[in-house]
């Protein structure tokens, strides 16, 4: 298969002129590079090294090229990150990075720190294609997807961020793809983002600390199971379709019944010992019955599960409640008696708006989604899937 170069614009001291972005490329597009201008394999690593690893973005510094090679990147290259617009720091040691994208639009990533792990929360999106009623992403609308030196170079910024923190624990062991967007909408850009991840010369993560989600793209779980092994998150968020249709309205395009069959397929295609994890996010009155942990039981039986209940986290206009932390109990008892292995979120990064459905940015948005929310939301209205092309 023939290698497809991305192009990115930029602008120097001598006008407009088009380079390749570096963080586009994993090794295998960084050798097909390198093979065009006539240099061996083994650049890629030199220079995945020199970027990832060293966090060098000056060509001139790549002391292991020869002078003449780094004049040629520096001629045709560009290793362009995204700007920091704002770094907000929580309470908790959680902390946020409001990212700007060269088309002015503004993207979250989130650090989570506890006491075993360090976890990044990366977006994959401008906004999020999909329209969750919960969900502060999906009320800003959607702009496009995010190019795969976006989707990295926020687990870039990241790393150089907390090193100069200089504080024990404040390391990433974690990547989590549950920022803003639907991660397999983007499914190129983000498989490519994630091999980089993987990768020994890159960012060396374990395949079992990287973790994808989704609210059920079904052709692409299945792709994704073909091509990648890492750690499968599943949005559920309610345990029958009338429901889910509303909370999460891609449901009426794969349902329930489907996409629980996709999960056992994903499950047959790992290694041994694997679970898929269900994020269930509980509305008070709304999917926190017992007749709903009920439900779940049944849909969830014979399908090895790690369960995240996580506590609503309010915004402006939602017109939602968080379920009592009573309700949170009972719910995660039923489920544990049942045999699942549940766990309820704790809630990290309130205060700066950096909790899970929280995370919204700015775009410029182009599904005019945002301006439908004054309407009455849960119950009212059932929206036509956004436009969804075929994976």
């Amino acid at each position: 298969m023939k290698t497809i170069f991305p192009q990115v614009e930029t602008y120097d001291t001598d006008g407009f002129v088009h380079r390749q972005n570096l963080l586009d490329f994993d090794r295998q597009a960084f050798e097909a590079y390198f093979a065009t201008m006539g240099e061996p394999s083994f650049r890629a690593t030199q220079v995945m090294k020199w970027i990832h690893q060293s966090a060098v973005t000056d060509f001139q510094q790549m002391n292991n090229l020869s002078k003449a090679l780094r004049q040629r990147l520096a001629d045709t290259a560009i290793i362009n990150n995204l700007k920091i617009k704002k770094d907000v720091l929580s309470v908790d040691g959680t902390r946020k990075w409001l990212l700007q994208l060269t088309d002015g639009n503004l993207i979250e990533t989130v650090f989570i720190p506890e006491d075993d792990r360090g976890t990044l929360c990366i977006s994959s999106q401008v906004g999020c294609a999909l329209d969750c009623s919960f969900c502060a992403t999906g009320r800003q609308g959607f702009n496009r997807n995010l190019a795969v030196s976006e989707i990295i170079s926020q687990l870039w910024l990241a790393l150089q961020c907390l090193q100069e923190e200089k504080k024990p624990g404040r390391k990433i062991t974690n990547v989590v793809m549950m920022g803003m967007g639907e991660p397999l909408l983007n499914f190129d850009n983000v498989v490519t983002a994630v091999r980089i991840m993987l990768d020994d010369f890159a960012y060396g993560l374990s395949k079992r600390r990287v973790t994808i989600s989704t609210a059920g793209i079904i052709p692409a779980m299945d792709r994704l199971a073909d091509i990648l092994d890492v750690r499968l998150a599943v949005s559920l968020h309610a345990p029958n379709d009338n429901l889910r249709n509303k909370l999460v309205p891609v449901n009426q395009r794969y349902p329930l019944n489907e996409l629980i069959s996709a999960c056992h397929r994903f499950v047959d295609k790992q290694q041994a010992r694997y679970r898929i994890t269900f994020e269930y996010v509980l509305l008070d009155g709304i999917n926190d019955k017992p007749e709903h942990a009920r439900e779940m039981i049944r849909l969830l039986r014979g399908l090895p599960a790690l369960i995240n209940l996580i506590p609503f986290n309010p915004f402006t206009g939602s017109g939602y409640k968080t379920s009592s932390a009573a309700t949170l109990r009972y719910f995660s008892e039923q489920l544990s008696q049942a045999g699942f292995t549940t766990v309820i979120r704790k809630t990290r990064g309130k205060d700066i708006a950096a909790a899970c459905g929280q995370l919204a940015g700015k775009i410029q948005d182009k599904s005019r989604r945002a301006r439908r929310f004054a309407e009455p939301r849960y119950g009212m209205r059932q929206e036509s899937v956004v436009n969804i092309k075929t994976i």
